[in-house]
């Protein structure tokens, strides 16, 4: 490692493969450290803390469900279907990275669980990307008058069984595809003109 600079990219990369090897109770600084080749005190000068470390690894996981969402905007389609979509291609990306690797997924959502300031933000920024559907789908009169940061709260709220980790061993379920069938229904029910 002494060949390249050590950025926060590597060691969050490192601390990501230290914490996938030892879990996320017994992985300390040291152990990042040790594998980058490095003093913890190089480590503490990047992130000032055990939890800073973990909440930043935690951060780069929440942002990588965040990236492709961005793709349902360049869709053409209606407020409706965009909508729907985007909540669809949450549920995808949260189902698909428990079905690769269940481990590494219950490793991230115990870091997670840590880190409520940036769970807090990323549920924002999620909530955050549905307003504007729901917005076009008001200023479209295709949707029923409100406040859209509440219609947008409510949904996200409403689909959390289909997307929170804490549901993902009922994922699996060979009736979860009619269920939330029947819970977006009584979305669109409440939503449509």
């Amino acid at each position: 490692m002494a060949d390249q600079p050590l950025t926060k990219e590597t060691i969050l990369d490192t601390a990501e493969q230290v914490l996938r090897r030892f879990g996320p109770e017994k992985t300390s600084v040291v152990d990042v450290a040790r594998a980058l080749n490095v003093s913890h005190g190089t480590i503490y000068r990047h992130y000032p803390s055990k939890a800073s470390l973990r909440e930043a690894v935690a951060k780069r996981w929440l942002h990588e469900i965040i990236v492709p969402l961005e793709k349902v905007f360049k869709q053409e389609c209606t407020p409706t279907e965009r909508l729907r979509l985007w909540v669809k291609t949450l549920i995808n990306i949260k189902h698909t990275k428990v079905q690769e690797d269940p481990e590494l997924f219950t490793m991230y959502t115990t870091l997670v669980e840590e880190s409520v300031d940036a769970v807090t933000a990323h549920i924002e920024e999620l909530i955050g990307q549905i307003v504007p559907i729901v917005e076009e789908g008001l200023a479209k009169e295709e949707f029923k008058s409100g406040d859209a940061i509440k219609l947008a709260t409510g949904v996200f709220i409403a689909t959390a069984k289909f997307h929170h980790p804490a549901h993902a061993k009922e994922w699996a379920s060979a009736t979860i595809d009619q269920e939330f069938e029947m819970v977006w229904d009584l979305i669109m029910g409440g939503m449509l003109q």
